[in-house]
């Protein structure tokens, strides 16, 4: 049994938003949406969706505005720092309604932490949607920002984890129980008891074929999610 904490009574609900042409392309493994939606998922979160676009401001902007108006956080990653194709802060500040702006905290942080000279700075570098909070960039130089429920973070994986983990505590809800199980039936013979766990438990089924079928049961309520567990342990053929 693994049980995430049951302490948050609201579950929140957010969807990610990854930018890159290279994502689209296959050149990069896009593992900043898995990575995120686990550690999400891991405080009670739920993420409902989870898009990849383009490097183009027009399509970012329409993806976070949609976004704002569904969940109540919009994650969006990539595309942030000083080259042409890095337009994320620009589609962010043209789904709020409001400017890039060069950000005095982010500006000193770079001159400071970041190591660069005021003479040698970019002002694209700092440049965010106006009235957005700044968030450095403890494992790089891109910062990163928020500004309506919307959080953007780099691209690069270690960047974003570093970054995310400033605002981790930001992100709370209903956290479930889970357990997994080890089947070593076929799917397709497992039909009927997956449709009873549904049909008579509170919980939720997801079936994961591979080597073996894994059998993951999620709830808010532990003693169900234990019940169906031991339903399902007694009624099919368990691999060790």
């Amino acid at each position: 049994m693994v049980l995430q904490d049951a302490g948050a009574s609201q579950t929140m609900a957010v969807e990610l938003i990854t930018v890159g042409d290279e994502l689209l392309t296959g050149d990069v493994v896009n593992t900043n949406a898995s990575w995120l939606a686990g550690e999400l998922y891991a405080r009670g979160v739920i993420t409902r969706k989870i898009m990849t676009i383009p490097d183009e401001i027009d399509l970012i902007a329409d993806a976070v505005r949609g976004a704002q108006r569904r969940v109540d956080a919009v994650l969006v990653t990539g595309g942030i720092g000083p080259t042409r194709d890095d337009v994320t802060m620009a589609g962010v500040a043209r789904a709020c309604d409001v400017p890039l702006a060069a950000h005095a905290g982010a500006e000193r942080w770079l001159t400071g932490e970041g190591g660069y000279s005021a003479t040698d700075l970019d002002p694209e570098t700092t440049a965010l949607p106006a009235g957005a909070r700044f968030l450095r960039n403890p494992a790089g130089v891109a910062p990163g920002a928020v500004i309506d429920g919307v959080y953007v973070f780099p691209g690069v994986p270690g960047e974003l984890r570093e970054m995310f983990a400033l605002v981790r505590e930001e992100f709370s809800g209903a956290r479930q129980a889970t357990v997994t199980i080890d089947c070593a039936e076929p799917e397709s013979a497992l039909l009927d008891r997956l449709a009873f766990l549904d049909d008579n438990y509170p919980v939720a089924v997801g079936s994961y074929p591979g080597e073996s079928v894994r059998v993951v049961i999620r709830g808010a309520d532990e003693a169900m999610v234990d019940a169906a567990a031991e339903w399902l342990r007694e009624h099919a053929e368990i691999r060790d």
